[in-house]
């Protein structure tokens, strides 16, 4: 049980620990609150009163295991934390569910290229769109990270993540295509913002308008782009590990989807060239 403590005392040391030492993204401190506080809610118990059969009965709604592996962790780590701070004696901890391993969908070198055609670069707008685009697959960043990249964050055609999920900070060198096209964007700006990516009214851009501006331009979601580097290096011989370090991934598993993809091009290829095949 906990000693003389508010739950709301509780969970706003949770956030700082999320925050601070697990160094989340907000949208993740914000998303595991949200789920804590639901879990709450269903159980009409406070949290340190609850124990696994509330847990299990709370996450039986959810039938989607990606979505129940996000509440799970949510409910694990918070059980963890208060495990670590002495709040409970012990702690609950339930596996995630086995979700089969499916190919990230990308899109190629050239099909990227060839949309971001139609793009009238002639404005300001075009201009951040097109160049955009151009950085998201130029980095791999997430688009979180991307529209909280400063002026300051690129230097000598090296693009620092501040705002990394998880501890990271990285170092990413951008390819010159990429900073052509942001250069040509960003000398249409006035420079009163240090923020790159801006709306029509000068203000950042929103994760919303970064969706649908890739979107409207390649059909498909910001991260796509992500995916679609990763492939890219990866189909080209990079080694796994340094697309590790270029994506930001803690653990090198997360990485290893993307090994699929390099076998099912190398089994292309001898389909398509091999006189045996």
């Amino acid at each position: 049980m906990l000693a003389g403590k508010e739950m709301s005392d509780l969970l706003l040391a949770f956030e700082e620990y999320l925050s601070v030492t697990k160094a989340l993204d907000m949208l993740t401190v914000s998303s595991y609150l949200g789920d804590l506080k639901q879990l709450e809610e269903k159980a009409q118990k406070s949290l340190t009163d609850l124990d696994t059969s509330d847990v299990l009965e709370f996450l039986a709604i959810f039938k989607n295991k990606r979505t129940l592996n996000r509440k799970l962790s949510a409910i694990n780590t918070f059980f963890h934390f208060c495990h670590l701070q002495s709040f409970l004696h012990k702690t609950i901890k339930i596996p995630m569910a086995k979700i089969s391993q499916t190919l990230p969908k990308y899109l190629s070198h050239e099909e990227i290229l060839q949309s971001i055609k139609a793009i009238d670069r002639s404005t300001s707008i075009g201009l951040r769109d097109y160049a955009l685009i151009l950085f998201l697959y130029a980095s791999g960043c997430r688009v979180s990270e991307a529209l909280n990249v400063h002026r300051s964050d690129i230097v000598e055609g090296w693009l620092k993540i501040r705002f990394a999920k998880g501890e990271k900070e990285r170092m990413v060198p951008l390819a010159p295509i990429a900073l052509e096209a942001l250069e040509a964007y960003m000398k249409t700006q006035q420079l009163g913002s240090s923020d790159i990516w801006l709306n029509y009214k000068a203000e950042r851009l929103s994760r919303i308008s970064a969706f649908k501006i890739v979107k409207k331009y390649l059909g498909v979601s910001p991260h796509v782009l992500r995916h679609s580097f990763a492939t890219s290096l990866i189909i080209g011989g990079a080694d796994l590990r340094v697309v590790q370090e270029l994506l930001g991934h803690s653990s090198l598993e997360t990485t290893q989807i993307y090994t699929h993809i390099q076998k099912q091009n190398l089994a292309d290829t001898v389909r398509n060239y091999h006189p045996l095949a």
